[in-house]
């Protein structure tokens, strides 16, 4: 199916919902669950909730059915037993409400005879009316721009990513993950079953849209694997597709088919995929998370020459082997670059040069931009990478001022110079240590710079946007 602007906009951008059975007691999840989202989240449209014995829920004026709504919604959302969906869809159809979201799940990924008999049911009542399914068994449509969050980051951020999983919780947790680090979501879709509407209509879509920018896709299964990969081969030549793909083990397989109902596929036909289409493959959350901050922050890179700056000799040297396992040089810096370090650098428990140990660097951003200059200014180098220790009592640094303000303000007048990014190593059991480094790597990527946890994640991310960039 071909998904045009007109349907984007109904389902992301709708005028009216209509969220069908919606109920009356204690807070569940669902109908009523969605509607408090809904307004809790500052959607501005009209609500319609469906109850036919409720008058009135939550301040709004209740209908006992689509037929009786004085306006035809953009959009449905269906949170009714999956026995009772067929008659609504045939509602939709008779009023012309054509773009729904099935949030119920109970179809075929039940395994079930019956749940597979009334999702084909679902799919000949679209098929025979021309309406739009999202699901069954999904959260649908996420869209911070106009407010319809009713699961995600809440409120959430608007931005570049463009997201279409066949799981909502992971897609729930991506949605948390990129706003904590500043980095906003245009559109984002769980489509769960895929009864009607595939990952490649969204994928077709997003291709399209000129407001996302980077597309991230979690998928378990696809009803056409074929559309799939030209659509994703043309698409990511125009933008990054980055894929996790769910289900390469037989026990993930297994869990896929029953929580979606669909079929994994072999590891063959994906692995032959990932080479005809290009897309950047990732295997985990926080890959998936690393891998869509480079793509959103950093300019491209001219090489795979890293400078490294840090401290320790110990850190120095398992840096340079954890860049060099992901295929980056770490080349000696030029001689002007060098003649400046052998000055500025002691003799004494530093080491000059590339990597760089140099304990200066942690506490005087002057210093620090200076030798972010060498990097910039020097041919072999085509990516920096600076690691940022958090000052604590094991550490026998000075009493100074923060210069992280100062280093923030100077690498964003110069970022697209050269791929700047910062680790930020705060693990190892501490949780006072912990929420200082989340903090302080969130200072940095809502301020456009990527920092990552570890320089094994700062690797990763930054050999997938090598690859990307030097794809055939």
């Amino acid at each position: 199916m071909v998904l045009n602007r007109t349907d984007f906009q109904k389902f992301f951008n709708p005028g009216q919902i209509a969220i069908i059975g919606v109920s009356t007691g204690d807070y569940k999840f669902g109908g009523m669950s969605f509607l408090i989202k809904l307004q809790d989240g500052g959607y501005a449209g009209k609500l319609y909730p469906i109850n036919p014995k409720a008058k009135q829920i939550r301040n709004l004026k209740a209908y006992p059915d689509l037929l009786s709504l004085p306006e035809v919604p953009d959009l449905a959302i269906v949170c009714v037993a999956a026995r009772f969906v067929p008659a609504i869809l045939e509602d939709c159809a008779r009023i012309g409400l054509d773009h729904i979201h099935i949030l119920t799940s109970g179809f075929k990924e039940t395994g079930l005879e019956d749940g597979k008999l009334v999702e084909e049911r679902i799919v000949a009542i679209a098929e025979q009316n021309g309406l739009k399914i999202i699901g069954p068994n999904c959260m649908g449509p996420y869209c911070p721009s106009s407010n319809l969050t009713a699961w995600g980051a809440i409120p959430g951020l608007s931005g570049s990513v463009g997201i279409i999983s066949q799981s909502g919780g992971l897609t729930q947790r991506l949605t948390e993950y990129t706003c904590s680090l500043g980095i906003g979501v245009e559109k984002a879709v769980s489509f769960g079953n895929a009864a009607v509407l595939d990952s490649t209509d969204f994928l077709e879509a997003m291709a399209q849209d000129e407001k996302i920018r980077v597309i991230a896709i979690y998928l378990e299964s696809v009803k056409n694997a074929r559309r799939l990969l030209q659509v994703a081969k043309e698409t990511n030549k125009k933008k990054p597709v980055i894929l996790w793909k769910g289900g390469e083990s037989k026990a993930g397989a297994a869990t896929a088919a029953s929580h979606t109902g669909g079929m994994a596929g072999t590891q063959k036909l994906w692995e032959a995929f990932y080479r005809q289409t290009a897309v950047v493959r990732v295997r985990s959350m926080d890959e998936w998370v690393d891998a869509i901050m480079a793509f959103s922050l950093l300019p491209v890179p001219a090489g795979k020459g890293v400078f490294l700056i840090g401290g320790g000799g110990g850190n120095s040297v398992a840096c340079s082997d954890t860049f060099n396992r992901e295929q980056f040089e770490v080349p000696p810096l030029s001689e002007s670059g060098m003649d400046f370090l052998r000055r500025s650098v002691p003799i004494a428990g530093s080491i000059a040069g590339n990597p760089l140990d140099m304990w200066r660097t942690f506490i005087d951003a002057g210093y620090l931009s200076e030798v972010l200059e060498l990097g910039y200014k020097d041919p072999a180098i085509s990516i920096i990478v600076v690691d940022r220790l958090i000052p604590r009592m094991a550490y026998h640094f000075p009493d100074l001022a923060d210069p992280t303000p100062e280093i923030i303000t100077y690498i964003k007048n110069r970022r697209h110079a050269k791929p700047t990014v910062f680790t930020i190593d705060s693990d190892g059991g501490d949780p006072n240590l912990a929420d200082t480094g989340t903090r302080l790597r969130a200072q940095f990527c809502k301020n456009g710079i990527p920092a990552y946890p570890s320089a094994q994640r700062a690797a990763r991310a930054l050999y997938h946007l090598c690859q990307y960039h030097n794809r055939p």
